[in-house]
């Protein structure tokens, strides 16, 4: 099938760079890392084009699903990677570790993560996150001479081991009450079950995959992992954990949640208050105590994850799916405004470090303005976007899920995520305040590629042009959801 030809490409690009890199050794590498980054940009553009096709189509005995939905998420994490690689490459240069291994590792974990979005089965959505963990669990112990990074590794390995356990727990129990695993099927019998007996099953199954999703999501209390991976390996790990995968997750969740399991969405949705309302809380509260922008910055991802998850309760209210598209598809913009942003953010982290320095604690963006105007700017947008303060995109992407969590009838949670987010702004203009208003500590000129620095410009544009015009994005989303929804 024709809609098949860009996911067939990643996997092909895949292969040829993997040849590549076994048969040229050091000498290939770049080739490796243009194969990459090609493949990846025109399968995102494929996918973005496909989006705007209404039709579902079945493949593989409907265990995998093409629509609008899974089109332009794929199209969101493959271009999220390769804005990621290209941000990496000048710091993988420096420290010697421009290796095949990243980026073949890389679109693997790509590969998963188009897998987990177009998922119509449950083995289908396990063998995506099975195939991007254990890519990423990898690719952060890549730098095997760091203990720090080993140490990250195996924290996320051993966490990500559990929540895998608690995921294919869950399924059992659903496949246990339901008979089937195709999601399609499983939302059809979910509706149709009265035993008493049946029902218990189903919802012990549905808190064993709520609790693996809310592992994957990085949400309260499942993030312990999260913290330390972000600081324990290098950047450019970090962003490559911290990026696309984020957007998968929400993604794979829409598919457990709302594509299979939406007639027990009163019940799940309970559980997702509690971890929305943790998460905003530990997020932007501990975030203020930290001393190193990337675990700052993991603080940031908790928090905003819970404002995703805000988005996703807001679906049903009463029963009802009147508002379902429209807060689904909040929860989706929020999500791809977050890649977004944490691309600009990591990159201006990447692009201020260099050989032997890691440009890591808060207090190595003191005096940014003064050694680099651009930068500081562009750092200055990714932080008003977190904050949520105008006219960056992050303000509408948080409006759009307060309305969302008004309409559901949530009032206290939507004034609860309003006060976190108070706490949040503090910590986020923290930096601004270091970039623009101290001296600088460091007078070493800041060294990147003409490329880095275009892509970063224009990272920056689109965080501030799509928070003056949201309206073509948040429209693209409510159309792929509203041809998504299985209502």
């Amino acid at each position: 099938m024709n809609v098949l030809w860009p996911d067939a490409l990643l996997m092909l690009a895949t292969v040829v760079a993997w040849l590549n890199d076994t048969f040229t050794g050091p000498s290939g590498r770049k080739n490796t890392f243009y194969i990459a980054l090609l493949s990846t940009v025109v399968a995102g553009v494929w996918f973005a084009v496909n989006a705007f096709d209404p039709h579902v189509y079945y493949t593989f005995s409907r265990m995998y699903v093409i629509d609008p939905f899974a089109s332009a998420m794929k199209a969101v994490v493959s271009l999220g990677y390769a804005v990621t690689i290209v941000y990496s490459r000048k710091y993988l240069e420096d420290r010697d570790m421009f290796r095949g291994e990243f980026f073949l590792l890389g679109m693997f974990a790509l590969l998963g993560q188009i897998v987990m979005i177009s998922g119509n089965n449950f083995l289908t959505l396990y063998l995506g996150l099975e195939l991007m963990s254990l890519s990423l669990y990898a690719v952060i112990a890549l730098r095997r001479n760091a203990t720090q990074s080993n140490e990250a590794a195996m924290k996320y390995y051993v966490l990500g081991a559990l929540a895998s356990g608690f995921l294919l727990y869950g399924i059992s129990m659903i496949y246990g009450a339901t008979g089937s695993l195709e999601l399609n099927e499983v939302i059809h019998a979910v509706g149709l079950v009265s035993d008493r007996s049946d029902y218990i099953v189903l919802l012990f199954g549905v808190v064993f995959i709520v609790a693996g999703v809310a592992f994957k999501m990085g949400a309260v209390p499942f993030h312990m992992w999260v913290p330390d991976v972000y600081q324990g390996a290098p950047t450019a790990m970090t962003l490559l954990v911290g990026g696309g995968p984020k957007v998968a997750a929400f993604a794979w969740g829409v598919r457990f949640l709302v594509m299979g399991l939406l007639p027990l969405a009163v019940d799940w949705q309970e559980m997702l208050i509690i971890l929305a309302a943790l998460s905003m809380i530990v997020g932007n509260i501990t975030g203020i105590v930290q001393r190193n922008i990337k675990r700052m910055l993991a603080y940031s991802a908790i928090s905003n994850m819970g404002f995703v998850l805000l988005g996703l309760l807001a679906g049903i209210v009463d029963g009802k799916a009147t508002g379902a598209a429209s807060a689904y598809s909040s929860a989706m913009f929020y999500s791809i405004v977050y890649l977004i942003t944490t691309l600009g953010a990591f990159g201006v982290v990447m692009l201020l470090a260099r050989r032997d320095f890691e440009a890591e604690t808060l207090d190595d963006f003191k005096g940014l303005n003064q050694r680099s105007p651009v930068f500081a700017f562009v750092m200055m947008l990714m932080m008003f976007s977190l904050a949520g303060i105008p006219p960056t995109v992050g303000f509408y992407a948080k409006l759009a899920v307060l309305e969302a969590t008004m309409n559901a009838g949530l009032t206290w949670l939507a004034v609860l995520a309003v006060i976190t987010s108070l706490f949040g702004a503090f910590y986020y203009l923290r930096v601004v305040k270091l970039m623009y208003f101290d001296a600088p500590q460091d007078t070493a000129p800041i060294e990147s590629h003409a490329c880095n620095r275009a892509l970063l410009t224009l990272n920056g544009l689109a965080v501030l042009v799509l928070g003056i015009v949201p309206g073509p994005l948040m429209s693209l989303c409510l159309r792929a959801i509203s041809h998504t929804l299985p209502i």
